[in-house]
């Protein structure tokens, strides 16, 4: 899988989730709209990204790294709440930033392996 695709997948369930733990909570916050916006703000930077934009994915990498140590807390609070699906929530959130983190990291080393080529 390439960092692209990995970013669009986890802009994608950073969407659909936090959405889910906004629309079924019983008492919805704005907060937990958090990742829904880096999900977006990554849609946005996905065709920069797939075109190889060092600046766009630079930035990507970023947002996704602030959402990793952001959805720390978050994960910390449903665990002690004992909400079973909010954990599944937030752990697919979490685990898919790390997975795309591991991408972008993969395509940086293979691109300053490719600049070194002779």
């Amino acid at each position: 899988m390439k960092a692209h695709k990995a970013s669009l997948t986890n802009a994608i369930l950073l969407l659909v989730l936090s959405g889910w733990g906004y629309l079924s909570s019983d008492s919805p916050s704005m907060t937990s709209l958090i990742p829904a916006f880096f999900g977006i703000a990554l849609l946005m930077c996905n065709p920069g990204v797939k075109k190889e934009n060092k600046v766009i994915a630079h930035i990507a990498v970023l947002l996704t790294l602030l959402i990793a140590v952001g959805l720390y807390k978050p994960l910390v609070g449903v665990i002690s709440r004992e909400n079973p699906l909010g954990i599944l929530r937030v752990s697919v959130m979490l685990l898919s930033t790390v997975v795309a983190l591991v991408f972008f990291v993969r395509s940086f080393i293979q691109a300053r392996k490719d600049k070194y080529k002779p």
